[in-house]
């Protein structure tokens, strides 16, 4: 397939393709396409259907260039393009989340009913593989709740697991031994807050960071409370966190059965909890696939590769 911009505008074009390309190479890669280039005439060539993707996505970029098109839009188009048919929601029925990414959203059908069953539901579990949005949509729902001052308070945790490393002695006090295990929070935080109000509300014990140890005998209420990594947690753990849940809050438990860090003979909590509560009503199951991937495209690449490994095991 060969397409042409007219009239040709060399910012735009600049802007498309990218710093040395790079925008050219991540559709190339994301669409298995070829694309070589001369001036304002791309060819692309692949599968039928996956060129025609490419051409369309291009144009449509095209069409926005007059400002610098970042890897980043390219990787989220991406993700966007590969769930284009009919099954997507319409957009009236798409959650609005309130925080500083105005841009936030489900970018699949099912990180979009992920959204729609946590402000539906009290207790919503999102398993599925890195890189679908698990995490990051959760604490996004819990500072749309504080926003919107249905919660008083967000509460984040996980298990202190190391994840097949020895990691030995930690230097510093308490909170500075955990802080490692817990960072992927605070960087999900400072993107949906920004620092001088994520330091604000730390300060006033509205946010809340703490392993999953601490949780024993507290009962939280008024909460928003995210288990992250709870595939990590043994069945014993998990039922003491699904307990914690007080009045008023609602609790989103997060994690991969495919990454579990115990020991060999031990099970996971997140596997026994989706086989025990599974039927229970009130609480919401997301299964992710790794087509929900919102990473660097091989990420889902990856993800399959080793599926299909473990498979033919």
């Amino acid at each position: 397939m060969e397409i042409a911009f007219a009239p040709v505008d060399n910012t735009r074009l600049a802007n498309l393709c990218g710093v040395l390309e790079e925008n050219l190479r991540q559709i190339e890669t994301g669409l298995d396409v070829l694309i070589t280039r001369r001036g304002e005439h791309f060819r692309i060539t692949g599968k039928t259907s996956r060129t025609r993707l490419a051409a369309q996505l291009m144009e449509a970029f095209y069409r926005k260039a007059g400002e610098p098109i970042s890897v980043d839009d390219i990787q989220l188009a991406l993700v966007e393009v590969a769930h284009h048919s009919t099954t997507s929601p319409a957009p009236d029925s798409i959650p609005v989340l309130m925080t500083r990414r105005a841009d936030l959203r489900g970018r699949t059908p099912r990180q979009t009913e992920y959204l729609t069953q946590i402000q539906a539901h009290d207790i919503t579990f999102g398993v599925g593989p890195a890189g679908t949005g698990k995490t990051y949509l959760a604490v996004a729902s819990a500072v749309d709740a504080l926003e919107r001052d249905t919660v008083k308070r967000i509460v984040l945790t996980r298990p202190a697991v190391e994840a097949g490393e020895r990691l030995g002695f930690l230097p510093g006090d308490l909170a500075q031994k955990i802080d490692p295990y817990l960072r992927p929070l605070y960087d999900a935080l400072y993107d949906l807050l920004g620092y001088d109000k994520v330091g604000k509300l730390f300060e006033r014990n509205t946010i809340e960071i703490a392993p999953l140890a601490y949780m024993r005998g507290r009962t939280l209420n008024q909460a928003f409370i995210i288990l992250d990594e709870a595939q990590n947690t043994t069945p014993e753990q998990m039922k003491m966190f699904l307990t914690r849940i007080g009045f008023g809050s609602k609790a989103v438990i997060t994690g991969d059965v495919t990454q579990v860090d115990l020991a060999r003979h031990q099970k996971s909590g997140l596997v026994d909890a989706c086989e025990v509560l599974h039927d229970v009503r009130g609480i919401a199951f997301t299964q992710f696939l790794s087509e929900d991937v919102v990473r660097h495209p091989l990420v889902a690449r990856i993800v399959n590769a080793y599926e299909k490994r473990d498979q033919a095991r």
